[in-house]
C-alpha cells in the first residue's frame, strides 16, 4: 500500500509541475513554444468581459487568463497562475475597464498577450520584469 501511495504521490507532483513551463511560455497548438518577447510588446485598453476564474478549492491550480474587448479587436489576455494572481492586492473583473501591457502572440492562430503589467484606475498588477522574466518564478505556492 505504501508503495502505491509514493507513485500517486509523485504522479500528482509531476502534474503540477508539468503547468510550470507555460509561465514563460505558451504553445500554439501546434507544438510551437510562444515565449515572451520584449520586441512585440504593446500596450492595449479595453473591458474585461470574462474575468480570470479563482482556482476551486482543492482544485488543481491553472493559469489566470481574461478576456479583453478593445475598440479593435477582442482577445485573450494570459496572466500568470492562478495561485499567484490569488495572492495580489488588485482583483480583475467582468466589466472592468483595464490597461494591460504585454507580448503579443498568436495562439491557434488567435490574437493573444503574454501579460507583463495590469492597470485598473491607480492600481498597477506587476506580472514580470523589465526583462519579461515572470515574478512568480522561484515564489513558492502554499
Amino acid at each position: 500500500m505504501k508503495k502505491g501511495s509514493i507513485f500517486i504521490i509523485a504522479g500528482l507532483i509531476c502534474f503540477l509541475l508539468a503547468g510550470v513551463p507555460w509561465a514563460q511560455a505558451q504553445g500554439d497548438g501546434k507544438g510551437k513554444t510562444i515565449a515572451y518577447d520584449l520586441k512585440t510588446l504593446e500596450t492595449l485598453k479595453g473591458i474585461v468581459v470574462a474575468a480570470p476564474k479563482p482556482t476551486p478549492k482543492g482544485g488543481i491550480p491553472e493559469r489566470a487568463q481574461l478576456t479583453l474587448k478593445t475598440p479593435q479587436e477582442t482577445l485573450t489576455v494570459y496572466l500568470g497562475p492562478g495561485w499567484f494572481l490569488e495572492k495580489q492586492a488588485m482583483k480583475i473583473g467582468n466589466l472592468d475597464q483595464i490597461q494591460v501591457t504585454g507580448s503579443r502572440i498568436l495562439v491557434q492562430g488567435q490574437p493573444a498577450l503574454l501579460a507583463g503589467e495590469v492597470r485598473k484606475g491607480e492600481q498597477v498588477l506587476k506580472l514580470r520584469d523589465e526583462q519579461g522574466q515572470p515574478l512568480w518564478r522561484g515564489v513558492r505556492q502554499r
